[in-house]
């Protein structure tokens, strides 16, 4: 299938320096926020790149869940793929492609663990089934069928019908601390406006401009 011919105008104006904030975060939040208000379908999923010791890249998308001047959130199996991947190599990637916006954030950065009480605390906050699923998921390995996750799940339900789902000691959270961000916004001709923060020594950020 030759693809040579789809092509998308980008109509926007573009971006300027003294349109960004000299925080990263704090002008993360303003484009998440605005992506929200976009009705884009789920804005705080993200493509999250990690490399093992096999030097095989591995990609998938998750979700979001907390940010703030620390880092990024997500959550995991830590038996799974991702996880691994962590173990052996902290230096992770997130993408998010806001396109209905023309937009894209790139962010680099090491991935650890959160402590077991902040992945308490947000495991509580879900809806029991998630809960459950947490539970029923060997998250990356093979599963002869469907019917055994829906068995599993059933079974683990009615376990827990009377009380309270327990904490899985396997399942927790991971903080990405950023070291670079890229704020991508399409603009007329191909010629895209791309500004990097790159942290430095002292703890600021310094802000260039990239070739699209």
């Amino acid at each position: 299938m030759d693809l040579s011919s789809m092509r998308e105008e980008y109509v926007n104006n573009g971006l300027r320096r003294k349109d960004l904030d000299d925080n990263p975060i704090k002008q993360f939040e303003t484009w998440f926020e605005q992506a929200m208000k976009a009705d884009l379908i789920e804005p705080n999923a993200m493509s999250l790149a990690t490399v093992g010791n096999d030097m095989m890249p591995s990609i998938r998308t998750v979700l979001l869940k907390f940010f703030d001047e620390s880092g990024f959130v997500f959550f995991s199996n830590y038996e799974s793929v991702k996880a691994k991947n962590i173990q052996e190599n902290s230096k992770v990637a997130l993408h998010f492609a806001w396109l209905g916006l023309e937009r894209q954030v790139k962010i680099e950065g090491k991935a650890e663990k959160i402590s077991s009480s902040k992945s308490l605390k947000y495991f509580l906050s879900r809806p029991k089934g998630s809960q459950i699923g947490a539970w029923v998921s060997q998250q990356s390995q093979v599963v002869s069928s469907r019917s055994v996750l829906e068995a599993k799940f059933n079974e683990i339900k009615s376990k827990f019908v009377k009380g309270e789902i327990p904490f899985p000691s396997f399942w927790g959270g991971y903080i990405v601390k950023p070291e670079k961000i890229e704020f991508w916004q399409g603009a007329k001709h191909r010629l895209h406006d791309r500004f990097q923060y790159m942290i430095k020594s002292d703890g600021t950020w310094q802000i260039d401009r990239l070739a699209p």
